[in-house]
């Protein structure tokens, strides 16, 4: 029998049902967000993997910095990847990244903003701030985007992510209270706003004893009655793979599921106890619903028509990952108990995560659930506990537009194999499986 997750032992806060909003699209995050900034009163937190220097993440930065010279007392700070941040983009020439970007908009006004850089590992392979959440007074704004023009689709393609507003003050101020104390008031971050910035190898032993910190810190939260129209909301953090509180939700809410499970994941490369929860609910006959992008959609991938490179090989890894796994499981696809959705739009891309259990429990998280988010990268998300239904509706119509792009995959024959694959990809993925480099690969990317 399945068992129910302790979230009675959980603090949660009590968050009104009409003060959860759903957006559903990247247009609408972004006018969202910017019209948030402007208006905002009393503080603005940002933590993102980047900030880009493109027309989006100018945009945004500008409106930040507007808001900060018509109201200096506005409290204001932005968190971003460390490494990330001090290097340019794959494939591109060698530069400062956009640490310039965050320097110049310090030079060219009166009231600054510090832009964080946090260093979760010393090397960005081996872990970076993938902590989602922008809180504005006393707004959580939650999403797995990063910001810059895709994320906020400010040119002709999007990369589709999931949306969520809350309103609540408790929430908010646990949110800023753990960024604060465990992260911007830690020795190895450093403000990428100025300029003499110390070298990661000076701040080596820094890092260490910061992610050290990290793996015991947790957000505070008082345990709040919830009433009828209420639901319950825990936030949770987790580094590394000892005592790691979100992985430990993850595999709880999959072993608790009586009815049915969604799973929603832009890389298919689950860890192997996921597998074995998804499993183990089907052969419960829980039905499970996994949301994925199809390989064209997977931020990583090249049109055959463009230059070759080798981080293209990527979604085909993917894609054969979630063939193997559809053929191991094909009777549970012909019964119906197991549903993969393809999702593709267009040229666009695709980046939801998150698990919807029996439409009681839902996990936000910018988590891919994947190896690299299991051990190496700082997350987040928010276990909501919607006992008597309040969300439902939302969350059913979050799922329809999610649905909207997707095509159910019948059988693992209509995923392609390896013969299918351009020669170049057959080529270099050949090479990665004979050297079982494969298995590195799907750890660390």
């Amino acid at each position: 029998m399945p068992i129910r997750p302790q979230f009675d032992s959980l603090p949660t806060f009590s968050v009104q049902a009409d003060q959860f909003q759903i957006l559903h699209s990247a247009h609408c995050f972004s006018d969202f967000l910017l019209d948030a900034i402007k208006n905002a009163k009393q503080r603005i937190y940002l933590t993102s993997l980047y900030l880009e220097n493109d027309e989006a993440g100018q945009e945004v930065l500008t409106a930040v910095y507007q808001a900060k010279q018509r109201n200096p007392q506005l409290d204001v700070a932005i968190c971003v990847d460390w490494h990330r941040a001090q290097r340019g983009l794959i494939g591109a020439n060698k530069s400062k990244g956009n640490a310039a970007f965050y320097q110049e908009f310090a030079q060219q006004h009166e009231h600054k903003i510090p832009v964080y850089g946090i260093p979760v590992r010393n090397r960005e392979v081996f872990g970076v701030l993938h902590l989602k959440g922008f809180i504005i007074d006393d707004t959580v704004l939650y999403s797995g985007a990063s910001i810059n023009n895709i994320y906020l689709h400010h040119k002709d393609r999007y990369r589709f992510d999931r949306y969520h507003v809350i309103n609540n003050r408790s929430l908010a101020n646990s949110m800023v209270d753990f960024i604060c104390q465990n992260m911007i008031n830690n020795p190895a971050v450093h403000d990428l706003s100025k300029v003499d910035l110390p070298t990661t190898k000076e701040l080596k032993s820094a890092i260490k004893r910061f992610r050290i910190s990290l793996s015991k810190a947790t957000y505070h939260v008082t345990n709040e009655e919830i009433k009828k129209d209420q639901v319950a909301i825990t936030p949770l953090v987790g580094v590394g793979k000892r005592n790691n509180k979100l992985n430990q939700q993850i595999v709880s809410l999959l072993a608790s599921a009586k009815n049915e499970i969604f799973l929603c994941t832009p890389y298919f490369n689950p860890p192997n106890i996921v597998i074995r929860e998804i499993k183990r609910a089907m052969k419960r006959n829980i039905r499970v619903h996994i949301i994925v992008g199809d390989k064209t959609a997977n931020d990583f991938y090249i049109p055959p028509e463009q230059p070759f490179r080798a981080i293209g090989g990527l979604p085909y890894l993917y894609e054969m990952t979630l063939r193997r796994f559809a053929r191991a499981n094909e009777n549970h696809i012909e019964s119906g108990l197991l549903s993969i959705h393809l999702w593709k739009h267009d040229s666009n891309s695709y980046h939801l995560k998150g698990i919807w259990v029996d439409r009681h429990y839902m996990l936000l998280t910018g988590n891919n659930i994947n190896p690299r988010a299991w051990a190496l990268d700082l997350e987040n998300g928010l276990l909501i506990q919607d006992s008597n239904g309040q969300l439902e509706e939302k969350f059913s119509a979050e799922f329809d537009n999610i649905f909207a792009h997707t095509q159910r995959v019948a059988s693992y024959r209509q995923l392609e194999s390896i013969r299918d694959y351009p020669y170049k990809i057959k080529r270099l993925l050949k090479k990665i499986i004979r050297t079982r480099a494969d298995r590195l690969l799907k750890r660390i990317l």
